[in-house]
């Protein structure tokens, strides 16, 4: 249901989809699967159906009602960009954010081939200007949970999205090398994850009943890349390019290992800004 949210780095949530397909490891112990299976069967709940996918266009309009500004997480509980939404619904979820731009909308998907593809035909076939397409209050972010799914962010790197942001939670293995040598662990197989032009990274641990453990080193890697990558050349950008936010260290419940990386919180969020088209 719409309303105010409990995750760290969002104030509310709007799912006009809901439901979802596992697609990667990350999936695997899906918060949203689990919540809504609890009400499968049960006549006249929201989740009656379950996990399984579901449009509902009267929720399209909730944030042309909400006056007071918010961030607005879209789709927590599904995935805008699965294969079996629409297009055109698609389109009429992308008119709802840009018609009330007093709210700042934040997408996750793992499936940014679908997106780009959207965003190719908006423009060609409905004739869309790209600064109605990603107008700044659209911020755009892909889940990364290992180093075999960095492409997803060279994927979102061909958006002309305002702000790009990358979501590794549930991290499940390094994305970045950590013994300040540019070397691997020779478990971990795939290329390693570049901050350039990614704005946000978000990382954080697992949690829930079968949680996979995240190694400290990880995060902490990821943590420092942040301070060092801009878009041309390693240097440092007002004593950072790439914010960075921890979430959690996971484990049972979300707040088990709290929230502390190296004695502090790390709750720094995006600056906000126009890109050239």
């Amino acid at each position: 249901m719409p309303g105010p949210s409990a995750i760290e780095w969002t104030q509310a949530t709007w799912n006009p989809v809901t439901g979802c397909d596992k697609v990667s490891p990350g999936c695997a112990h899906c918060y949203a699967e689990t919540f809504a299976e609890r009400w499968r069967g049960i006549p006249g709940h929201p989740y009656e159906q379950g996990f399984d996918l579901k449009l509902w266009p009267e929720r399209l309009e909730i944030p042309l009602r909400w006056r007071k500004p918010r961030m607005i997480f879209v789709n927590s509980m599904s995935d805008l960009f699965h294969e079996r939404v629409p297009g055109e619904f698609i389109n009429r979820v992308w008119m709802t954010m840009r018609n009330a731009p007093q709210h700042t909308y934040q997408i996750l998907t793992k499936r940014p081939e679908r997106l780009l593809e959207w965003t190719e035909v908006a423009a060609r076939v409905k004739g869309w200007p790209v600064d109605e397409i990603w107008p700044p209050w659209v911020w755009l972010g892909v889940s990364i949970e290992n180093r075999r799914f960095v492409h997803r962010a060279d994927v979102l790197r061909e958006t002309p999205a305002a702000v790009r942001f990358i979501s590794a939670e549930p991290l499940l293995g390094p994305l970045v090398p950590d013994d300040g040598e540019g070397g691997w662990e020779d478990e971990y197989e795939g290329p390693g994850l570049y901050l350039n032009e990614i704005d946000w990274l978000i990382a954080g641990g697992e949690s829930g009943p079968h949680h996979r453990a995240v190694r400290p080193e990880w995060i902490r890697a990821l943590r420092d890349a942040t301070r060092l990558w801009d878009s041309d050349e390693v240097t440092q950008l007002d004593g950072r390019f790439c914010a960075f936010f921890f979430k959690q260290w996971g484990g049972r419940y979300p707040t088990s290992g709290g929230r502390e990386l190296d004695g502090r919180t790390w709750d720094e969020m995006p600056r906000v800004k126009e890109r050239a088209e």
